[in-house]
């Protein structure tokens, strides 16, 4: 196995894993019929989950596929209703491009409590401490997000493989609106 591209891999995920990216698609793309990251992700299982030194939920911060469509679907999928986060103090904000409903956000509430260190997963506009808060990257409310509803919650910060299943259970609740604009998006 090339160790460059498993160094780049390891190092992505750690990243995203402890919390210090924020949450993104991870692809890992074969060669069509080719298994080099199926036997990546068998390693992964044999020897870093099955010994507990990874969680198990941990494999669920990668896509492994050989199909370039696949892929594509993967990265546009992530962002069908989901659209960014932040942090503003102790609270992770969730932009969406649409507002979730009351039984949606009560699904997620009791789907995904164990993410919370406390209270419940709060549907709101802006914070007004996002136009005075900037992130590592400058970027402020004014940055065409403010009229993004958000999810405000007080994350546990240590599930980020939790908290990318409820991005993708978001965006499941997308799938019966239509597409919607996302800077990434080409």
């Amino acid at each position: 196995m090339d160790l460059a591209l498993q160094d780049e891999a390891f190092e992505c995920l750690t990243l995203i894993q402890t919390g210090k990216s924020p949450p993104i698609p991870v692809v890992l793309v074969d060669a069509p019929g080719g298994h080099y990251w199926q036997d990546w992700d068998a390693y992964i299982h044999q020897q870093l989950i099955a010994k507990g030194l990874i969680g198990a939920e941990d494999n669920q911060l990668y896509t492994i596929t050989d199909d370039l469509a696949t892929a594509c679907a993967t990265i546009s999928d992530f962002y069908q209703v989901y659209h960014s986060s932040r942090y503003v103090g102790k609270r992770l904000v969730m932009r969406l491009k649409r507002p979730l409903t009351p039984a949606e956000l009560e699904w997620l509430n009791d789907r995904f409590a164990d993410l919370l260190s406390h209270d419940q997963i709060r549907a709101t506009g802006p914070l007004p401490e996002e136009a005075e808060y900037q992130e590592p990257q400058p970027q402020r409310v004014g940055d065409d997000t403010e009229h993004l509803p958000r999810l405000v919650f007080y994350f546990n910060q240590r599930d980020h493989s939790r908290l990318i299943q409820m991005i993708r259970a978001i965006n499941r609740m997308g799938q019966d609106h239509e597409h919607l604009y996302h800077p990434e998006l080409k």
